[in-house]
């Protein structure tokens, strides 16, 4: 299972990371990076600040509005996302330790890009 997990390319996440970019230019929010080689690997980082920015795919990270669960193979799914959820919540206890301030965003949120750019500046202002 592992190797063919293994081979599923997530064409989806760059679309959500696209979508962000996309706020954050349109609002005039620059200084970030993409990718930084930092715990977790953040979608995007505004160093200067120490912020990171985390952009959640509703199914993979369990999202509590959006999830549904499978109806295959249910308890390899539950397992998986459970798993995904826990090791969100080791990352961001990890960076804030490490003096960082952890945003994260559901995919769904990103439809309201006011309130993601306002939440943003909010954390720039403060960090």
């Amino acid at each position: 299972r592992s190797r063919i997990m293994s081979t599923i390319r997530g064409w989806g996440t760059a679309i959500t990371e696209q979508r962000m970019a996309r706020i954050l230019r349109s609002h005039g929010l620059s200084g970030w990076r993409r990718h930084t080689n930092l715990p977790g690997s953040p979608d995007f980082s505004f160093q200067a600040e120490r912020v990171v920015i985390f952009v959640d795919g509703c199914f993979w990270h369990g999202c509590p509005r959006c999830y549904r669960e499978r109806k295959t193979n249910v308890e390899y799914w539950r397992e998986k996302i459970a798993r995904n959820v826990a090791r969100d919540r080791r990352t961001a206890r990890l960076l804030r330790r490490s003096g960082w301030k952890v945003l994260r965003f559901w995919e769904h949120t990103l439809n309201n890009e006011e309130a993601v750019a306002a939440r943003v500046r909010r954390a720039l202002a403060h960090g």
